[in-house]
């Protein structure tokens, strides 16, 4: 079985937003909210500054509060561990919104529907391909794939470097890890 999962090296990500308009272009996200965007995040005193992007998105939690709350069983997980919503039985009760500790989910403005990132898995994953946000990143900095599979490019970075969750207190266990910025300020 497989277990999609996807890593985020902040040493390799320039902040250009390009994953951020793909992921709005290729699930016809409306204005004013977003299923994933990178922020800024400028530390230290010049001339040791340090700058982060750090992704905001659903991180696809094994344990997802969201799931657990939800009193319709539209919030649910694939077998492959993606965390999805099903809009025919959702009520908007906004409980998993409450529930997320990562604010990854959103009310449509148009539609009062619940939103959040899915890995594409409708559009791109179901058909084989990578998520839109993956497939567009110029640096590479975002890599995508079956955990199980001990070849895939995803394990072998597991493998290799040092990949933090992130809140890992809440005991969530997400499925999008981060590899943190060496770069900048006294770190270089």
């Amino acid at each position: 079985m497989k277990k999609y999962f996807m890593i985020h090296d902040e040493n390799l990500c320039i902040g250009c937003q390009g994953c951020s308009v793909a992921c709005r272009s290729e699930n016809n996200v409306p204005s004013g909210v977003y299923r994933l965007q990178v922020h800024a995040k400028m530390t230290g005193t010049f001339p040791n500054l340090k700058m982060d992007f750090l992704r905001h998105s659903c991180v696809m939690c094994e344990d997802s509060p969201c799931v657990t709350v939800c009193p319709t069983g539209a919030s649910f997980k694939t077998a492959e561990g993606i965390t999805l919503l099903d809009h025919r039985t959702c009520v908007s009760c906004k409980y998993c919104i409450l529930a997320c500790p990562y604010d990854a989910r959103f009310v449509e403005p148009q539609t009062g529907e619940i939103g959040k990132c899915t890995f594409c898995y409708e559009t791109r994953l179901s058909k084989g391909e990578q998520p839109a946000c993956v497939a567009v990143c110029p640096t590479d900095a975002l890599t995508f794939g079956d955990l199980n599979d001990e070849n895939s490019e995803v394990s072998k970075i597991m493998k290799e470097k040092k990949v933090y969750l992130p809140k890992e207190e809440f005991k969530t266990r997400p499925q999008l890890g981060m590899i943190a910025n060496r770069k900048g300020g006294n770190n270089e």
